[in-house]
C-alpha cells in the first residue's frame, strides 16, 4: 500500500484560492459557516470582561490597516513581528497587516532579545509589535539589528504607560478618522503562493527556521477541521454537537504558536464561537475564568491536562459549564487521559496532531466518538493523504510502523530563504514529520516515537543544536550533546551531556568539590541566555568526550541510551 487516506465522513468543500486569510474570517460566507448571531461577541477580555462582537473586529482591522499604510508604508510582503502575549487586538493586528498584503511572524513574547534578534534577522521584519512587559527586550534586540525605535508599537494593557512608543488602540483611533486603504485582490490561485505568516519551527533538525505559510494554508485547516468535525450540519441533537455559535472557549493557548493561532483563534471564531482572551497561563487562574465566563470548551496542551487532572485546586470550582477538551501539540499518556474522562464524563474529549509545517491539524479524534481512543491522536482529515515510511525506505499499509509523511492542503511551501531544509522536509509534495507512527485499519493514527532530534517540552519545540551551540559558548565546555528525557509535566526535558574543557578538567582534578559549581553555572549559563522552556531542567551530566561518528555527526542515540540508564540508576560522576 502507498498511500492511506482519510475515512473521515466530513466532506471537504472547495477551498477558495483567491482570499487573503481576513477576508475568509471577515467577510466571505460559505455553506460551512455557522451564522454568529449579532450578539455572539468573538472575543471576550478574560480580566476586565470587554466584549468585542464581528462588526467591531472589521472595524478595528480597518482601522489599523490604515494607520499601516499612510503612517508606517506598510504594504505588499512586508514583515511585521508580534512580539506578544494574547490580546484582543492580536487578530486585529494580523489582519490588518494582512489586508494590506503583509506578512505576520508571531513571537514567544518570553524570548530574550538575543532569541528576538534571530528572528528580526530572519524575517527581516520592518516593523515590531510588542507587549509591554517584552518592551526591554524588544528595544535591545531592536537597536542591535538596526531597527529604529519609532518602528516599535506597543498593545494597550490598562494601567501601563510606554512613554515613547505608539500604541495599536491609538494608531486603530487614527486609522478610523484617515482615508481608507488600498487592499490587493488575489487573483486566481494566488492564495496558494502569497505568504501570510512566518512561523518558526524547528522541523525535524537544527535551528527554528521560518515557515512559509500561505493564506490557502490558513483557510485549508478550517475547513479541513469544519467537514471533520461536520461544523453547521444536523448530525447530531444540539446538545451533542461538538461545535456550536454561542459556545464560549478559553483562549489561554499563545496565539504566536500554531495550535493557538490556526485552531484557537481562526477556527473557533469561524464556528461562531466566543473566546476568552487570556494574556498569560496561570492554572487556578484559569480555573477561575472557567467559572467567570462558564466556559465550554477548553484547547489544551498535556501539561495542562496534566494539572486539570491532579491540582488540588480543581476541587474549589464549578467546572460543570465544560463540554469539550482538546489535547494537542504533545501526546498525552493513557493514565492521564482515563483521569480526564473519569473528571468530565459528559465532555467530548480527544487527541489532535499536526505541525507548523502542514499548518496545524492532520489529525483528530472522529466525529462519530464523543471520546476519542485513549492514546489515538485520532484519524486524519479530509484531504490528508498519509503514507508511513518504514526503515528499508519502502512503505508500509494498516499497522506497519514507519514515519508518517503527509500530503495536505493545507502543508505550507517549506522554511523561508532555507532551500536545503527545505529540500530535507518537503518532499514530492508530501512533508516528512520526523515522527514513527503506525495507522491502523479503523483509520486511527499512533504515534510511536520520535525520529526527529526535536525535543517538545510543554508543546514547545526545543532543537538540540540551539542549546548545544550556547553550551559550547560557556568557557569550560568544550564539547556537548543535548536529549530529551521524559517527564510527566512537560512531556520531555532536555539533558546535556558535557565534555570539559582541558582547564576545568584540570581544576576538577585538583579539587574534585568544584565539579557542582560547574555544572551549576552551566546551568545558569543556559537559562540566562534561553527562553524558560528551553532551560536544561533535566540537568547536566559530564563525560570524558560525546560519542560521534567518523564523520563527526553527534551519536545522539547512544546518549538517549545513556539517559534512560541515568534514570534507573544514581547519577553518573566524571
Amino acid at each position: 500500500m502507498s498511500e492511506i487516506h482519510s475515512v473521515s465522513t466530513g466532506v471537504l468543500p472547495a477551498i477558495p484560492d483567491d482570499l487573503s486569510v481576513p477576508q475568509f474570517q471577515l467577510d466571505h460566507i460559505d455553506a460551512s459557516r455557522p451564522h454568529r448571531h449579532a450578539s455572539i461577541p468573538c472575543l471576550i477580555d478574560d480580566a476586565s470582561g470587554r466584549r468585542v462582537h464581528l462588526e467591531e473586529l472589521r472595524e478595528r482591522t480597518r482601522g489599523l490597516a490604515n494607520a499601516f499604510s499612510s503612517v508606517y508604508s506598510i504594504g505588499q510582503n512586508d514583515v511585521i513581528l508580534l512580539f506578544s502575549r494574547n490580546h484582543l487586538d492580536y487578530p486585529v493586528a494580523i489582519w490588518a497587516v494582512h489586508r494590506l498584503g503583509g506578512i505576520v511572524s508571531p513571537a514567544n513574547p518570553d524570548y530574550n532579545h538575543r532569541e528576538l534578534e534571530y528572528q528580526l534577522k530572519a524575517t527581516k521584519a520592518t516593523l515590531l509589535i510588542s507587549h509591554p512587559e517584552a518592551l526591554e527586550a524588544a528595544t535591545t534586540a531592536a537597536k542591535s539589528v538596526g531597527l529604529s525605535l519609532d518602528r516599535i508599537l506597543v498593545f494597550d494593557v490598562e494601567n501601563t504607560s510606554c512613554g515613547q512608543f505608539a500604541s495599536v488602540d491609538s494608531l486603530v483611533k487614527q486609522g478610523l478618522r484617515m482615508k481608507p486603504f488600498f487592499e490587493p485582490k488575489l487573483k486566481p490561485g494566488e492564495g496558494k503562493t502569497k505568504l501570510a505568516f512566518l512561523s518558526f519551527s524547528s522541523g525535524t533538525t537544527g535551528l527554528p527556521k521560518a515557515v512559509a505559510i500561505p493564506h490557502i494554508a490558513v483557510i485549508a485547516n478550517v475547513l479541513q477541521l469544519a467537514a471533520h468535525s461536520k461544523v453547521n450540519e444536523d448530525y447530531a441533537q444540539w446538545n451533542d454537537r461538538r461545535y456550536r455559535p454561542g459556545d464560549v472557549a478559553i483562549g489561554v493557548l499563545p496565539f504566536y504558536h500554531i495550535y493557538g493561532l490556526v485552531v484557537n483563534l481562526h477556527f473557533l471564531l469561524y464556528c461562531g464561537m466566543s473566546i476568552v482572551v487570556v494574556p498569560k497561563f496561570n492554572f487556578e487562574g484559569m480555573l477561575k475564568s472557567i467559572v467567570r465566563h462558564s466556559i465550554t470548551h477548553l484547547m489544551l496542551v498535556p501539561p495542562q491536562a496534566v494539572l486539570l487532572c491532579k491540582h488540588p485546586a480543581v476541587k474549589k470550582y464549578n467546572l460543570s459549564s465544560i463540554r469539550y477538551i482538546m489535547i494537542g501539540a504533545a501526546p498525552l499518556s493513557d493514565e492521564v487521559n482515563e483521569m480526564l474522562f473519569k473528571l468530565f464524563p459528559d465532555a467530548h474529549i480527544g487527541q489532535a496532531y499536526g505541525m507548523t509545517e502542514t499548518c496545524t491539524v492532520t489529525s483528530l479524534w472522529a466525529i462519530e466518538r464523543k471520546r476519542g481512543v485513549s492514546g489515538s491522536a485520532g484519524r486524519l482529515l479530509p484531504g490528508v493523504v498519509a503514507r508511513v515510511v518504514k526503515s528499508d525506505g519502502t512503505l508500509g499499509g494498516y499497522d506497519e510502523v514507519g514515519e508518517l509523511v503527509v500530503k495536505a492542503p493545507s502543508n505550507t511551501l517549506g522554511y523561508y530563504n532555507n532551500a536545503q531544509a527545505t529540500k530535507e522536509t518537503f518532499v514530492g509534495g508530501y512533508v516528512r514529520t520526523g515522527d514513527e507512527v503506525r495507522i491502523s485499519p479503523d483509520g486511527e493514527l499512533w504515534i510511536i516515537d520520535r525520529i526527529k532530534e526535536i525535543m517538545k517540552v510543554r508543546g514547545f519545540q526545543v532543537a538540540p543544536a540551539e542549546l548545544e551551540g550556547t553550551l559550547l559558548d560557556h568557557p569550560d565546555v568544550s564539547d556537548a550533546c543535548v536529549v530529551g528525557v521524559p517527564d510527566e509535566y512537560s512531556g520531555e526535558v532536555p539533558l546535556a551531556f558535557v565534555a570539559l574543557s582541558a582547564d576545568a578538567a584540570d581544576r576538577v582534578k585538583r579539587t574534585p568539590s568544584i565539579l557542582q559549581e560547574i555544572r551549576a553555572s552551566i546551568l545558569k549559563h543556559v537559562a540566562d541566555n534561553k527562553v524558560a522552556y528551553k532551560h536544561l531542567a533535566g540537568g547536566a551530566e559530564f563525560v570524558e568526550s560525546v560519542p560521534k561518528t567518523p564523520s563527526g555527526k553527534l551519536l545522539r542515540r547512544v546518549l538517549r541510551e545513556r539517559a534512560k540508564e541515568l534514570r534507573k540508576a544514581p547519577k553518573a560522576k566524571l
